[in-house]
C-alpha cells in the first residue's frame, strides 16, 4: 500500500521557509507555502502544491486556506516575534497535530515553547556551531549533534593514511566506534570488519565530542 504523503503548511517563505517548503515537496509531501508578500508567493507557485498570499495573523485566513487540514505546521518567522507567536497560536487553535516553529532568540524559544510548539528550532544558531566546529578541525566534513556531548562526525581519511587499516586506527582507545567507512558511495567497512584506506574514503564515527576531538588530534 502506498504512503499516504504528509501534508504540511509552511507560514513565512523567506530563505529558510522556502528551503523547507520546496525540500518538502521534493521529498514528495503535499506542501502549501504561505506569505504576505506577493512576490515570495509568486516564486513559489510552481513548486508546492499551493502557494498563497495569507495573513498568518488571521486564524480564519489560515483556516480558508486549508491550514486546519495539514498535518504540521511550520512557523518560519523568527525575526518577527508578533507575527510568529501569532502564528504559532493559531496553527494549535486549528488543531493543526505538529507545530515546528523557528526562533530569532532564546525569550522567543521559551515564549513559542509556553504557545505549545512541538519543536523550536534556532538554524543560524546550528549552522554558526556546523562550520565553527568545521573550521577548528578541517578533517571534519560533517556532524550530527545527538545530545548529552555524543555526535556523529564524518571525517575525510588523511592522504597518510592511504593503505592503513580500520584497526590500525585504535578508535578503542578513544572510546569511539566506527559506524561505517564510505567509499563514494559504497558501504566498504565498520567496526570489527577489515577494511584498507583508499584516497578520499570518508569514515563516519560516534563519540564523545572530548573523544572525538583527541582522535582528530591524533590524526
Amino acid at each position: 500500500m502506498a504512503r499516504h504523503p504528509t501534508s504540511f503548511a509552511v507560514i513565512g517563505l523567506g530563505n529558510f521557509g522556502s528551503t523547507v517548503a520546496t525540500e518538502l515537496k521534493r521529498f514528495g509531501n503535499y506542501v502549501i507555502g504561505i506569505d504576505l508578500d506577493e512576490g515570495k508567493v509568486s516564486n513559489h507557485a510552481e513548486d508546492l502544491d499551493q502557494a498563497l498570499i495569507v495573513d498568518g495573523r488571521s486564524e480564519a485566513a489560515l483556516r480558508e486556506a486549508g491550514v486546519d487540514e495539514c498535518d504540521v505546521g511550520v512557523v518560519a518567522l523568527g525575526h518577527d516575534l508578533e507575527a510568529s507567536v501569532l502564528v504559532t497560536m493559531n496553527l494549535n487553535l486549528l488543531g493543526v497535530d505538529k507545530v515546528w516553529a523557528k526562533a530569532g532568540s532564546k525569550t522567543h524559544h521559551r515564549i513559542l515553547t509556553r504557545l505549545g510548539a512541538d519543536r523550536v528550532i534556532h538554524p543560524e544558531v546550528r549552522i554558526g556551531q556546523q562550520v565553527a566546529q568545521m573550521l577548528h578541525n578541517p578533517q571534519i566534513r560533517d556532524y550530527v549533534s545527538l545530545g548529552n556531548t555524543y555526535n556523529v562526525v564524518n571525517i575525510r581519511i588523511p592522504e597518510e593514511l592511504t593503505g592503513e587499516t580500520l584497526e590500525d586506527l585504535e578508535l578503542d582507545r578513544f572510546d569511539l566506534r566506527c559506524l561505517g567507512v564510505m567509499r563514494g558511495t559504497e558501504f566498504v567497512g565498520r567496526d570489527g570488519e577489515s577494511c584498507t584506506f583508499e584516497e578520499n574514503d570518508m569514515l563516519l564515527i560516534l563519540g564523545r565530542r572530548a573523544d572525538l576531538r583527541s582522535f582528530t588530534s591524533s590524526l
